[in-house]
């Protein structure tokens, strides 16, 4: 099988990243997918994704504001949880002291 030229390499890392950003990866989770499901190098993962920011300012100035929401959103949840587990602990600890 012969080898692919550089050109439809990088085609196809542009297009796996597409993939990437179509299920909401940020580029960490991008570069550490396609190194371990598509054997490609992280260091070629970076620089197309680089190229890609530099050819699609608006589109990844508003992809990394979603994305940081989405973490905002995420920490808010996990506090939200952890509050409501603390208060029905209490509460089954108050419970347990009203019993005696």
């Amino acid at each position: 099988m012969a080898e692919p030229s550089s050109a439809s390499y990088i085609r196809m890392v542009q297009h796996l990243i597409e993939q990437c950003l179509v299920f909401h990866m940020n580029q960490e989770e991008c570069i550490e997918a396609l190194s371990k499901h598509a054997n490609i190098k992280p260091v070629i993962t970076s620089i197309v994704w680089k190229e890609l920011e530099k050819e699609n300012k608006e589109f990844f100035q508003a992809y990394m504001k979603e994305q940081e929401e989405k973490v905002l959103e995420m920490a808010a949840e996990e506090r939200t949880q952890k509050m409501l587990a603390e208060a029905a602990a209490a509460a089954a600890k108050d419970s347990d002291k009203d019993d005696e």
